[in-house]
């Protein structure tokens, strides 16, 4: 039953009102995006108030360039997907861009988040900076776990997401030991993790873009974002045990 939920779910979110020609070919495997992991507090802020607000930490992944950039930018898009998916819910997502700080930093002002923004949902992006400099994957899980922790405190669920998948960067960057940090603090919280490094991987495989000209092409990178943004759309749905429509 699970299973064709979760079929079910994605072949919803994924759905777009563009002709089929114009339709961006960004389906998602089941097993990159749904788990059993339960996002409790998004499912009482939607059935019981009515409202979800999601804040998206992290670093300038989550923005793009020039004028059209930032209602392109996956974390507005999330707003939109969300805004029509869930009927009748006040949905909002802030963008709270954090450059050049890696892990340990951002974990240090979750607090203040949860304080300032109260969000019934922190996206938490991160990975990138700290294997850029080579931090110690044992230093970053324990900022992970304290940044969690904190989120947890506040109030707030967490989706970890992990590092982009860059084809032109994968041989320089190692991000593989932080990723599987990721998945393993995810597992140890009992809390989602949104696989954008294997969910673009596998969109590069699979030809559904061409991510060599992804850092040239801004339409390119738009399309990616608004794929991001319904895939994010419809994990929040499935580990919130929400109903689309609802």
């Amino acid at each position: 039953m699970r299973v064709l939920f979760a079929a079910a779910l994605a072949a919803l979110v994924f759905a777009d009102s563009a002709s089929a020609a114009e339709r961006p070919r960004c389906g998602v495997p089941d097993y990159l995006l749904f788990g059993d992991s339960q996002l409790k507090r998004v499912f009482g802020a939607v059935v019981a108030q009515k409202r979800l607000r999601i804040a998206v930490v992290g670093t300038g992944s989550s923005a793009l360039a020039g004028p059209d950039g930032p209602p392109s930018a996956y974390p507005a898009r999330l707003e939109a997907v969300l805004g029509q998916r869930l009927s009748g819910v006040a949905v909002k997502v802030v963008t709270l861009l954090r450059t050049r700080l890696n892990a340990e930093d951002l974990a240090k002002g979750m607090d203040k988040l949860v304080v300032d923004e109260k969000p019934n949902l922190v996206i938490w992006q991160t990975g990138t900076i700290d294997a850029i400099r080579r931090v110690d994957p044992d230093t970053f899980k324990l900022a992970l776990e304290e940044g969690v922790d904190r989120l947890h405190k506040g109030g707030a669920d967490v989706i970890l997401m992990n590092m982009q998948f860059s084809p032109r960067t994968e041989t320089m960057i190692a991000v593989g030991p932080y990723a599987d940090v990721m998945r393993v603090v995810a597992q140890h919280y009992d809390t989602p993790l949104f696989d954008r490094l294997g969910i673009m991987r596998h969109w590069s495989e699979t030809g559904a873009f061409d991510l060599y000209a992804a850092g040239k092409d801004n339409v390119l990178a738009q399309r990616v974002h608004d794929c991001i943004a319904r895939a994010i759309a419809a994990l929040v749905i499935n580990a919130g045990r929400l109903q689309a429509g609802q």
